[in-house]
């Protein structure tokens, strides 16, 4: 079971997330997101557990406990949403890839 854990300290790392977690069973994976621009945590992970049972038993143990002066958010994370990629959409001129013109980014005379 994937779970998301979130509020955490922002000095985190996942060997530290890990051993809370290795506390109600068996944790195969850890990752604690991070700033794709600073490298710095974003203050959440997510921690996937071999066992469904054990899972639950931490969530309900971690959720709302203290840890390194925060208090954890905890719960079964959902599927990731699928977001569109790329493309010319929310610029500041509208999105068009002519700059926002209507009429390709021309001003000046038409085009015949």
């Amino acid at each position: 079971m994937n779970i998301y854990v979130g509020n955490l300290p922002y000095n985190c790392n996942e060997d530290q997330l890990r051993s809370l977690f290795e506390e109600y069973g068996n944790v195969t994976s850890v990752s604690v997101i991070a700033d794709k621009f600073t490298g710095k945590s974003r203050g959440f992970g997510f921690v996937e557990m071999a066992d469904s049972g054990s899972a639950r038993e931490a969530i309900e143990a971690l959720n709302g406990a203290d840890f390194g002066g925060r208090t954890l958010v905890a719960s079964e994370a959902r599927p990731r949403e699928e977001r569109p990629r790329g493309g010319f959409g929310g610029g500041r001129n509208g999105g068009d890839r002519d700059g926002g013109y209507r009429d390709g980014g021309f001003r000046g005379k038409p085009r015949y």
